[in-house]
């Protein structure tokens, strides 16, 4: 911000925009910004700006997040496909969230319980099975 100052200061005192600019290693439009920035909110207009986004282009309407949320507490047995499909019937109007989204939401409430996992089955060989291979090391030897 000090930087900026001294740049409006020298500006306001008289001199070229172009010799500034090339001084303080900035090209004119972004001169022109900071003293146009200057102009219109005065000294606020040189401190550093927010990069965080104004809105998120993907996020999803609070109100079909608690049409999700209603319709899970009201059919708790219910999973993310088929929420999805009772709110495609009960309101066509709506754009409709991918199924993982409607998990997501679920995921997000604490509504949906991870089940565990279950363990791979190992077959057991027979005796017949055992004694064939026992018989095939013995003929190798």
């Amino acid at each position: 911000m000090d930087e900026r100052l001294r740049f409006v200061a020298r500006l306001l005192d008289g001199e070229k925009m172009a010799v500034l600019c090339r001084e303080f290693d900035i090209s004119r439009k972004t001169g022109y910004k900071i003293f146009n920035r200057y102009k219109g909110c005065g000294l606020e207009g040189l401190t550093d700006r927010s990069r965080r986004p104004y809105r998120q282009a993907n996020k999803l309407p609070f109100q079909v997040e608690k049409l999700i949320v209603q319709l899970k507490q009201e059919r708790p047995s219910w999973g993310a496909p088929k929420i999805r499909e009772k709110l495609r019937r009960l309101h066509s109007d709506v754009q409709l969230p991918a199924i993982s989204t409607v998990h997501a939401v679920l995921d997000r409430h604490g509504l949906v319980t991870r089940r565990r996992r279950r363990r791979g089955y190992k077959a057991q060989g027979t005796t017949l099975s055992t004694r064939r291979a026992e018989r095939s090391v013995v003929r190798r030897l």
